[in-house]
């Protein structure tokens, strides 16, 4: 069962990144949408496909990812380059361009997700500075097959958030 770990906004936070990333070691992947304000070779940010964000200054960062796990492509961008606080349709076309079901940004600090035709859209929010709630937010996506993803939301300290999750299908690659 594919699993992906989504972080966003971390803003400077080193052992809270760890944390997270020791807990949840048995992931497949790890995806961060940028604004970590943390250097490219840090070690917290290791094993992440990472995306450049506007408060994220490393020259080797790059503004998107693009990768696939198992047989679901994933786009990742921070948000600010797609106007994300505001429609979700610059972020559409780019997801259709490169052939990606899901797309992963942050920007908004707002922890959400929401099925857009054959796309699915994932802002994990902030681990660091939530906005529109309280607790501070990551989230993961899993799947036994496209047919049926859950997307589970979890407060920093680990405990699941029963009021952010969702189960959807994810579409089938053209």
């Amino acid at each position: 069962m594919p699993k992906v770990l989504i972080l966003s906004d971390t803003h400077g936070l080193k052992n809270e990144v760890m944390e997270i990333k020791d807990r949840h070691h048995d992931v497949d992947a790890m995806i961060h949408c940028g604004d970590s304000e943390l250097a490219y070779e840090s070690k917290e940010l290791e094993g992440f496909s990472y995306a450049k964000g506007n408060c994220d200054f490393e020259p080797e960062m790059e503004e998107e990812q693009i990768l696939q796990v198992g047989e679901v492509m994933f786009l990742v961008v921070h948000g600010h380059l797609h106007q994300i606080k505001s429609t979700l349709m610059p972020l559409s076309y780019r997801a259709e361009e490169v052939g990606a079901q899901v797309a992963c940004f942050g920007h908004s600090h707002i922890a959400g997700a929401e099925k857009v035709g054959d796309t699915l859209f994932i802002n994990p929010g902030s681990a660091r500075l939530p906005r529109d709630r309280e607790e501070p937010t990551y989230a993961i996506l899993e799947w036994t097959d496209v047919s049926e993803a859950h997307l589970q939301f979890y407060h920093v300290n680990g405990d699941p958030m029963p009021d952010l999750q969702m189960t959807t299908a994810i579409a089938a690659k053209n």
